[in-house]
């Protein structure tokens, strides 16, 4: 779910692009609610971004963090407003910055981006402001991104075995740091919480789009019903892996990473979660598989993700490493699910383009592992 203007809106993985839209439902289930942290629980009433009265106040707070540092807005906003969220670009007198207001089930983002700042510097922008208790953030300008650093390129590829390594390093260190995420909201999406979430989201009919045209059949909901044992036992053996629940962006691709002079910077956490670090191979690795056209289990996608797993060998062995990807990148289907739903508790009508989302990737629990 990329949120800043000028990165095209054709990030999101195949399993997205394949089953987007209808509606999705304002409400959590019980079981859900019972389990799941505040983002999930989204019990914060909605915002109106066209409401004059919200604009003056933004635009007030704007100004006024900009003014603490001697600078001003010297022109109109630039909106871009997604049932998740609503960014601006803002001209200053001393170069654009961009401020963020999250929705409800995204809010705890501007709280995420303080924290990583602290706890992981120079691998995130580091915010100019944040409001958490709004969900307000106000960003300077990251530059280009890898998107444009890539062009399509094949041969540039490999560009992504240099980032992989730097945004592990960062999971690392903030790995300690987790029960602080979870405290201001992050959702919980460690293995061991997963079966019971994916119990819950069953449950829950209406983001299923149960018989509707964009959503699930009677036979693939029977089938994922089916599939609860199955999918507790893989949660079962992630949770047992022995690595360390740690921020997991949850939707890394080429269009969230900023290219830098001293490395790369990661950024649009509304996705983002405390989960199996692992999980974050899902989105990658298949946006990757889109933007060159390589089928699954290319080679150039196993190098991928051996890259990534490199700085875990120093405390796992490697068949254990690769193992513990497999898994996490089968339940994090579930986790993106339920990204999804979240993202999409809005009353914005235009929710209804991307509800398919939900279903779909339910439905993906059973295609076939990039690598």
């Amino acid at each position: 779910m990329t949120e800043l203007p000028g990165v095209t809106d054709a990030t999101t993985p195949p399993a997205d692009r394949a089953t987007t839209p209808p509606a999705d439902r304002a409400t959590t289930p019980p079981a859900d609610r019972a389990t799941t942290p505040r983002a999930d629980r989204a019990t914060t009433p909605p915002v109106d971004w066209a409401d004059p009265h919200w604009r003056d106040a933004a635009l007030g707070w704007v100004g006024d963090q900009l003014g603490r540092l001697g600078r001003r807005i010297v022109g109109p906003v630039e909106p871009r407003v997604r049932p998740w969220s609503l960014v601006w670009r803002v001209p200053t007198d001393a170069g654009d910055v961009w401020f963020k207001a999250n929705n409800p089930g995204t809010r705890y983002e501007a709280a995420l981006l303080a924290a990583l700042a602290r706890l992981a510097p120079g691998r995130v922008l580091d915010p100019v402001a944040v409001d958490a208790e709004r969900g307000w953030s106000l960003l300077p300008d990251g530059g280009r991104t890898l998107r444009d650093a890539l062009g399509g390129d094949r041969s540039l590829l490999s560009r992504w075995e240099r980032v992989l390594p730097e945004y592990a390093d960062l999971q690392r260190v903030v790995a300690p740091g987790a029960g602080e995420l979870l405290a201001l909201g992050v959702p919980d999406y460690r293995p061991e919480m997963l079966p019971e979430l994916f119990e819950a989201l069953l449950d829950d009919e209406e983001s299923l789009l149960l018989g509707a045209a964009d959503g699930l059949t009677a036979e693939a909901y029977g089938r994922l019903r089916a599939h609860r044992p199955a999918f507790a036992e893989d949660c079962r053996r992630l949770a047992a892996s022995g690595l360390t629940p740690t921020v997991q962006h949850d939707d890394l691709h080429d269009g969230n990473v900023f290219v830098a002079g001293d490395g790369h910077r990661f950024f649009d956490w509304g996705d983002a979660s405390v989960a199996h670090p692992f999980g974050t191979l899902l989105v990658t690795l298949n946006s990757v598989a889109d933007a060159f056209g390589l089928p699954e289990g290319d080679p150039a996608l196993t190098r991928l993700r051996d890259a990534y797993l490199e700085p875990w060998s120093d405390g796992h062995d490697r068949p254990t490493l690769r193992e513990a990807a497999r898994l996490a990148v089968r339940v994090t289907r579930v986790s993106r699910a339920l990204s999804w739903r979240r993202a999409l508790r809005s009353a914005d009508p235009t929710r209804a383009e991307y509800a398919a989302a939900v279903p779909g990737w339910l439905q993906e629990l059973f295609a076939p592992d990039p690598v």
